[in-house]
């Protein structure tokens, strides 16, 4: 038995195992004294791992879905902001309190460009 049963197997580790059980049905005269581990039993519990993959498989394929859906809705939603806040200044003008409002800055609010002096190049004299 393993020690940490939490952790997922690795699937090399799972196809050893179907291969195993592959050749335990061919083995004619299997009988173990345990009852729980005969063929019946074991095929039980591999049909038992195939559907739960397949829900894990439906599951996680439902989840990415629902997580593009997401993603696609904010995407929508921020290029809308965005043309809408260009609509906000096109209406009341680049330096009104509604665009402030939408979280830009009015134009007057920008630092106008400075010229700046000549000097020596930077030499001390």
């Amino acid at each position: 038995m393993a020690k940490n049963q939490t952790r997922r197997l690795p699937s090399a580790q799972l196809a050893s195992d179907r291969d195993a059980f592959d050749a335990l049905q061919g083995i004619e005269n299997y009988a173990p004294a345990n009852q729980a581990y005969t063929v019946t039993n074991i095929k039980a519990l591999r049909d038992r791992l195939d559907e739960a993959q397949r829900e894990a498989t439906q599951a996680q394929a439902e989840a990415d879905a629902k997580r593009d859906a997401e993603i696609a809705a904010a995407w929508a939603f921020h290029n809308a902001m965005l043309d809408a806040k260009v609509q906000v200044d096109a209406q009341f003008g680049s330096n009104s309190d509604q665009v402030a409002s939408v979280g830009r800055k009015k134009k007057l609010e920008y630092k106008s460009p400075s010229k700046r002096k000549k000097g020596n190049g930077g030499e001390s004299k």
